[in-house]
């Protein structure tokens, strides 16, 4: 069972990532099932989370399974020196799937060598997110109409920005155009350039950010300057309010565009885009329970076609 876990989006070919797209589409037209009737699902948040945890669960509940776990490590044996794998093995006597957020990037890899159930990376570090990478694909998908051939805006903490990472990879198969809009401090880093041109993936790099240089965007992917990765509030109080996003902005942008972030936003985007047509964050969020109920039910063995047929 443990290669059947979800630790990068690399993970997914083009077509694993249109099957999954698909089992999410039939979840969002019921997700109340009980696939997972006798299914345990444990939820170890080395990490503050509140969206992920909540749609995890969300969605293990509304599939019939049962939810254990924690969001807090201070309350479990992690702070009386248990090892990372002594707690994975130990939760993997209780759990059949165990998703998990952590610090330490690769924390999510190492657990799937060594469980006996499937491991679910609900983020480690800065590295990956691939469970928000699905929702994210989801979401510009039903917007779209499409995935394939768009200009994609990638805005504010691209250093450290898990999302955008993973997002950067899943969208290889579909001849993407990328913009990075970050300031020096926070650019792409160098290692996921190189990933793009190694898998031919276009991109521009911008330090401006004004309603001329995302006029021509499909998607605008906006993400929050993440204080707890920076060592130097100094560094982060130089750059947190760098790029904001207002409603007068949108003005020359296309019609079809949608504004994505994947939450919580602090000030980088301004209250009065929300009840533009073009924000999309709130549904954004709300597509994570569908991707969420085709992630468990994918690294349980459940296929496309049982749940077509499950009535």
């Amino acid at each position: 069972m443990s290669n059947r876990s979800l630790v990068a989006i690399e993970d997914y070919t083009k077509d694993k990532i249109l099957y999954m797209l698909e089992m999410a589409k039939e979840f969002e037209k019921r997700p109340d099932r009980r696939l997972l009737d006798s299914k345990i699902i444990a939820t170890l948040f080395f990490e503050p989370s509140t969206r992920t945890r909540l749609s995890f669960e969300t969605a293990a509940n509304r599939l019939g399974a049962k939810v254990i776990g924690f969001t807090d490590p201070k309350v479990t044996s992690s702070t009386k020196g248990e090892t990372l794998k002594d707690t994975i093995m130990m939760v993997s006597n209780y759990a059949d799937v165990i998703v998990m957020r952590h610090y330490l990037e690769g924390a999510a890899r190492y657990a799937s060598e060594i469980a006996p159930v499937p491991i679910v990376n609900a983020g480690d570090g800065a590295n990956q997110h691939p469970s928000q990478t699905m929702l994210d694909l989801y979401s510009i998908y039903k917007t779209q109409g499409t995935l394939e051939n768009l200009n994609i805006y990638m805005v504010g903490d691209l250093k450290y920005g898990r999302t955008v990472h993973s997002l950067l990879m899943a969208m290889r198969h579909f001849n993407p155009t990328f913009h990075f809009v970050a300031p020096d401090e926070l650019r792409m880093p160098d290692e996921y350039k190189i990933y793009c041109h190694k898998h031919g993936i276009r991109y521009t790099e911008h330090r401006d950010f004004n309603e001329d240089v995302i006029a021509d965007a499909d998607i605008i992917y906006m993400t929050r300057v993440q204080r707890e990765r920076f060592t130097d509030l100094m560094e982060y109080e130089k750059v947190k309010n760098v790029y904001i996003l207002h409603r007068s902005m949108l003005a020359k942008t296309k019609d079809n565009v949608k504004v994505l972030h994947p939450l919580p936003r602090v000030n980088e985007i301004a209250t009065d885009v929300d009840d533009s047509d073009k924000a999309y964050y709130f549904q954004q969020a709300k597509n994570g329970l569908y991707a969420r109920q085709a992630i468990i039910c994918d690294v349980l063995g459940i296929t496309l076609d049982e749940v077509r047929n499950d009535k």
